[in-house]
C-alpha cells in the first residue's frame, strides 16, 4: 500500500527541488503532447526553449522580448506574492491590471496634444491607483462582509473585460480612426511613449520597475517588520492575532499593493508594447503571474527567474506555432502544465510516500 505521511517539518530540500523538477515534468509531459500533435517532441521543446535566445535567425527579435514580456509578469507577481504569503488569495490581477491601463490611459489622453514630460508620470500614478481601487473592492468586501476574496476578485476580471471593451468603443475611441475600436496610439505620442531605454535589450520604464519592485520586496521580507507580519499571518494566523497583527489591515493592505503593482503594468504595457487599449487589451498576465509566483516560491529573487522563464515559453510559444504550426491551445495546455506538476510535486515538501501492506482488522 501507498500512502502519505506527514513529515515532522516541511522539507527545505524539496521547496527548492520542486520548481526544476515541475519544469522537467513540464517537458516531459508536453513533449508527449506534442508527439500527439504529429510534432517531434525534441524540436518543438528546442523551439520553445533553445531557439528564442541561441538561434541566429530568431535571437535579435526574440532576446529583446523576453525582458518585455517578463516584465509585467514579475512586477504583478511580486504583489501577488505578499498576499499569497499571508494567506490572501487575490486572484483577479488580471482586472487590476486592465483597470490600471484604463485609468493610466484616459489620464494621460485628457491632456492629448499637450508637450511635457510629466504626463507619463501622471498616467503612471493614475495606473496604479486605478489598480489599487479596483483590489479594494475584493478586499473591503472580505474586511467588512467576509466575502470570498477568490471569488470576488475572480469575477471582477470579468467585469474589467467588459469595462475596457466598453472604452475602447466609446469614450476612449480614437476620434480620428476611421469608427474603429481603439484609443489613440499612446506609444506614438512622445509625451506618453515608453519606449526602449536602451536600444535592442527591450528594457523600458516597466521592466526598471519590475526590477526595483524586486528589490523592495527582498527588503520588506526578509528585514522588516512588515514581512515578519505577513509570513507569521500566513503560517499562524492565530499567534499572529496574538502578536497584535490585525488581519484585516494586513488584507487591505496586501490587496493594496498587488493591484497597484498591477496597475502599473498595465499602464506600462499599455503605452509600450502594446500602445493602444483596444477591447481585448488583457493578455492574460495577471493570471499567468499566478503561476511565476508559485514557481517563484513566492520569493523575490525566484520570481525574478520564474517571470523570466515563462516569458520565455511565451515567445518560444509563439515561434513554435509559427515555425511548426502548433496550435495555441496547445502552448497554453504546456503553460499550464507547469503549474500542475508544480503543485503536484510541493506536496512532498510537507509529505512523503510510506510504502507498506495494508493491514486487514
Amino acid at each position: 500500500m501507498i500512502a502519505l505521511e506527514r513529515r515532522p517539518a516541511p522539507s527545505a530540500v524539496w521547496r527548492w527541488a520542486t520548481p526544476p523538477l515541475a519544469v522537467l515534468l513540464t517537458m516531459l509531459a508536453g513533449g508527449a503532447m506534442f508527439a500527439a500533435l504529429g510534432q517531434d517532441p525534441l524540436i518543438a521543446i528546442r523551439t520553445i526553449f533553445w531557439d528564442p535566445l541561441f538561434a541566429e535567425q530568431f535571437a535579435s527579435y526574440a532576446r529583446p522580448q523576453l525582458l518585455v514580456k517578463a516584465g509585467p509578469l514579475i512586477l504583478i507577481a511580486i504583489g501577488l506574492a505578499m498576499g499569497f504569503r499571508a494567506g490572501v488569495w487575490n486572484i483577479g490581477a488580471e482586472g487590476q491590471y486592465i483597470v490600471g491601463a484604463i485609468c493610466g490611459a484616459a489620464a494621460g489622453l485628457a491632456l492629448y496634444p499637450a508637450d511635457t514630460r510629466l504626463i507619463l508620470p501622471l498616467m503612471a500614478l493614475a495606473g496604479a491607483l486605478g489598480g489599487w481601487a479596483w483590489a479594494m473592492i475584493p478586499a473591503l468586501l472580505k474586511t467588512r462582509f467576509g466575502t470570498n476574496e477568490i471569488l470576488v476578485s475572480l469575477l471582477l476580471v470579468y467585469v474589467a473585460e467588459q469595462l475596457v471593451a466598453a472604452m475602447a468603443l466609446g469614450p476612449l475611441r480614437n476620434p480620428e480612426g476611421g469608427g474603429f475600436p481603439g484609443s489613440r496610439n499612446l506609444a506614438r505620442w512622445e509625451s506618453s511613449a515608453n519606449p526602449e531605454l536602451i536600444a535592442g535589450t527591450g528594457m523600458h520604464w516597466g521592466v526598471v520597475t519590475a526590477f526595483i519592485a524586486v528589490i523592495f520586496a527582498y527588503v520588506i521580507f526578509t528585514r522588516h517588520l512588515a514581512g515578519f507580519q505577513i509570513r507569521l499571518m500566513g503560517e499562524a494566523p492565530r499567534a499572529a492575532r496574538f502578536g497584535g497583527v490585525r488581519p484585516g489591515r494586513l488584507v487591505i493592505l496586501c490587496f493594496g499593493v498587488s493591484g497597484a503593482l498591477a496597475g502599473l503594468a498595465g499602464l506600462f504595457e499599455v503605452t509600450g508594447p502594446a500602445g493602444q487599449l483596444n477591447i481585448d487589451f488583457g493578455a492574460g498576465y495577471g493570471f499567468t503571474a499566478i503561476i511565476v509566483a508559485f514557481l517563484g516560491r513566492l520569493h523575490p529573487i525566484g520570481i525574478l527567474l520564474a517571470g523570466l522563464l515563462m516569458a520565455l515559453t511565451y515567445i518560444g510559444g509563439e515561434l513554435a506555432q509559427l515555425m511548426l504550426g502548433l496550435p495555441a491551445a496547445a502552448i497554453q495546455a504546456f503553460q499550464g502544465m507547469l503549474l500542475f506538476f508544480l503543485l503536484g510535486v510541493d506536496v512532498f515538501t510537507n509529505y512523503r510516500l510510506r510504502l507498506g501492506r495494508r493491514r486487514i482488522a
